[in-house]
Order: structure tokens, then sequence, then C-alpha cells
């Protein structure tokens, strides 16, 4: 099996090859963590988990290492912390455990690593020291700078960008004790009611980019496979990490993947056009993790992704579905045709297609939505079936732990005895008042009715709303 991916720093698909199939070795920028994550945020994480599926099923769970952190020390916890009056720990703490119960909500695996970059102070300092030993940074005024123009071989180049554009075109922090409009921090003095640690340049905390590379390094060696992450982070962050981790001597990451940026309704999500809401909104909405999760598959990471009400209300009757088509089945191998999708550098918008089309057969063969295998005693469908869910919850659908917002186990079987009985005495009688009452309450209540000459089949729709069946 060969997996091909787009590679940032080369700008070409190339073959994915480890440097060791028995370690395979991914690192994730995570978040900084003092706010709910906004949906924006989770992109990168939906993205990089079917990665990370994909590479466990290629070279096996026990041989693949993922690590994502969290940037547990930042201006911004300690504005937040300033205008709340409540402690940097209890933010953090309490904000890192809403990132995991959000991000398990859209059916994200929990990565091998989750590393706080307070774990990693003495780390970070001792890679500091590193680099002013060998000429790559400077001490000035209790702050220690990285000097880009140390390293004339690759700054930029990631990002494709000239310093001297950078410089013209970037928001820099211009200060007296830099030499350099570019040197970025990494480290700084804290006041005494700022996080601070004692280092060889005074009381303080780290600058944000030195933390991965000081991490990566810790936690998957001098050189690893995958770095990944929106491509917001391309410049400064990715650039910062690779100037200082190459000037360190590692090797650093050998594939760079970045996914797009995500729109809402069209526009850039932003607070003042009233159009920013987090994960958590959109779940207290009555959003499944599971519909999320399904419409940022339906577009390829390196493309912009359009979050619509619309796409959605779609995707939930989709996933409805395909629930009612396989509740029954237990799953198999995924299809080669969806493995060869996500192979392809991750073409999930692929896979979600395929998926759709076998779905359609599906329910062309069984004349149902609600089949069964041993109903239908139809090997060959059964085969299919597995099949199919096999391949959705390669991708992190119908997974038993996304399940349940469907409302599949409000069983609508009687239901449809009942109206079955009531359609069979209405055409006896020619009365229809009864019939047309109770078909009128499962819609209002959001349940598709479906009525032939070969009987009555009741599909929940996309706005069923089970507590309105009472009295029913």
């Amino acid at each position: 099996m060969t997996i091909w991916l787009t590679n940032t720093a080369t700008r070409t698909k190339e073959e994915f090859t480890p440097l060791d199939p028995d370690k395979v070795r991914m690192y994730v920028c995570g978040p900084t963590v003092y706010d709910r994550a906004h949906i924006g945020n989770a992109r990168p994480v939906i993205v990089f988990d079917v990665l990370y599926r994909l590479l466990r099923h290629v070279y096996g769970a026990e041989h693949v290492t993922y690590v994502r952190n969290f940037t547990d020390v930042d201006d911004k916890i300690n504005a937040r912390a300033a205008d709340t009056g409540r402690s940097i720990g209890d933010i953090t703490e309490e904000t890192t455990r809403w990132y995991l119960e959000d991000m398990a909500a859209i059916g994200a695996l929990e990565p091998t690593h989750m590393p706080r970059a307070t774990a990693y102070i003495t780390e970070m300092i001792a890679m500091i020291e590193d680099l002013i030993a060998k000429g790559h940074a400077y001490e000035a005024e209790g702050h220690v700078l990285f000097a880009v123009d140390s390293w004339e071989e690759g700054y930029g180049k990631l990002s494709g960008r000239m310093v001297d554009d950078m410089i013209a075109g970037a928001r820099v922090e211009v200060a007296p004790y830099k030499r350099n409009p570019m040197d970025f921090v990494m480290w700084k003095p804290s006041s005494d009611d700022q996080p601070g640690w004692h280092s060889p340049w005074g009381r303080g905390r780290p600058g944000w980019h030195i933390e991965c590379s000081a991490m990566a390094y810790d936690l998957l060696g001098d050189q690893f496979d995958i770095h990944g992450g929106g491509n917001d982070l391309m410049f400064p962050h990715h650039e910062n990490e690779i100037a200082q981790s190459k000037c360190a001597g590692h090797g650093f990451a050998r594939y760079w993947l970045h996914n797009e940026m995500l729109q809402v309704e069209g526009k850039k999500m932003s607070k003042s056009v009233g159009n920013f809401f987090t994960v958590r909104d959109l779940l207290d909405q009555g959003v499944p993790g599971e519909v999320i999760r399904f419409v940022f598959l339906s577009t390829h990471y390196r493309k912009p992704m359009d979050w619509t009400a619309e796409k959605a209300e779609q995707a939930k009757k989709t996933l409805r579905r395909w629930r009612q088509l396989v509740k029954d089945v237990e799953p198999s191998s995924p299809a080669k045709d969806v493995v060869d999708f996500l192979s392809d550098d991750l073409n999930s918008a692929g896979s979600i297609n395929f998926l759709r089309n076998i779905g359609q057969v599906l329910f062309q063969k069984s004349g149902s939505w609600t089949p069964s295998c041993e109903t239908l005693g139809d090997p060959e469908w059964c085969k299919l079936a597995r099949e199919f869910k096999a391949s959705a919850q390669m991708m992190g659908l119908l997974t038993d732990n996304l399940g349940g917002w469907d409302s599949l186990s409000v069983d609508l079987a009687p239901y449809a005895e009942r109206l079955a009985s009531l359609r069979e005495m209405a055409m006896q009688t020619k009365n229809f008042v009864a019939l047309d009452a109770m078909k009128t309450a499962l819609t209002e209540a959001g349940v598709e009715v479906r009525m032939s000459k070969t009987g009555v089949e009741l599909v929940p729709g996309s706005g069923f709303d089970p507590s309105k069946l009472e009295g029913v």
C-alpha cells in the first residue's frame, strides 16, 4: 500500500516513505488553551485524525506515534486570567478538558502523546542554550532571540517567502533589542504577576515557537516523518520551528502538511460579522459531532471549506440513512477504493462520494433503508454492507461512540404497523380522517412516511424529534 502526500516543503505530491515503518511518527500543532475551540480549530484535528487512522491501517496501530501539544503558557492565557480574575492553572485545566471533550464529540482519536508546554521548560532552555553557543541566538535585555540571518540556507523556504518581503509585509515587533526585525523571541522576561521559570537569562518564560521544537525532539527524536497544521501556521510558526530545529542540528520533519482555512456561509469567520461560533456552540444547538465531521470531510483538506447550515442538514439526513442501513451489520474490512482515495493525499471528499454511491446501491438492492442480513438472505448485499460500514468507520463515521443522535433507539415499527392498519381500515370504510391525522402527526415529528403497495415504511428525517411522538 502506497500513500501519497502533498509536501508543502517541496510543493509536490510525494510517495510517503517513513524513516522506519515500525515507528511512523507525526507531530501536529495543538491549541492554546484559553478558550473554547472554534470550528476552524476543528479542521486540522479532523484532517490529521483521518491521516492517523490511515497510517494505523497501513502500518499497524502499535507502529504509529502521534503527538499533538497543548500550549499552556502564552500571553493570551495571561490576559484571560487578568480579565477574569481566575488563576492561570484553573483556566488552562478547564479549557484543556473542554478541548478534549469537544474533539471527542467530533470523533477524533486521542493522540499517543499530548504534552503540555509547561512540562518541557527544561528542554526548551537546553535548546536555547545550544543555539546561543552555536551563534544562532543572542541575549538582549532579558530576552533571547533567534538570529534569522544566521541561517542563510533555508529561512522562508517552507512558506515560499523572501526575508526582505517578510520584513516589508509582515507585522513584526520592532524592538530596540532586536538586531534584525525578523528575529523572533525564544525567551522573554516575566513580571511578578506572570508565569516564570528560572533560566540563565533571568526569570522568564518561553516564546511560542520554541516549545514545539523541544517537544518534538524529546518525543519523536532527531528526525521524524510528518509535521502538520493549518496553513495559517506556516508563517511564522512553522518557519521558525524549522529554523531553530535545523540550527540546533536536528533533522526535524520530512513531510509538511497544511490544511486550508474555513469559511462560514461563504464569508471569513469573524466575531464582527456575527458568524463566529465554537464546536460547543454547534453541539449545544443540536448539530451532532458526526455531522460536523461529515461536512468537514466532504471537502479536500487542501481546499477552502465553507460551513453552511444547509450542508449540515444534508449531512444529517445522509448519516441517519447510512446508520439505518447498516445498524445491524458487523463491519469487516474497508473497501479498497476508500483506502485508495485516502492514500491519494487524503482525498476524503472522494471517499465520501464513493460511500454515497455504495449506500445507494445497498438501498436499491434491499428496497429499504432499514434492511437486515437475516431478512434479505443476500450474501452479496451483506458482504457489501459490512465493507461499507468498515469504510465509514475508517474515516471516523458510523462509530459506536458517535451514535445515539440519530434516535435509532426509537422503534418506529409499531407506528408503521398501526398506520398500515389505519390505511387498510380507511380503504374499506372510505374514511381517511384517522389515517391522515396519524400521517400528519408523524410528519410533524420529522418522520418520513412512505406508503406503497408493499407496505408502510417510516424513516426519521433530518428534523426528527422523538419527543413529538408522544400521544401519536
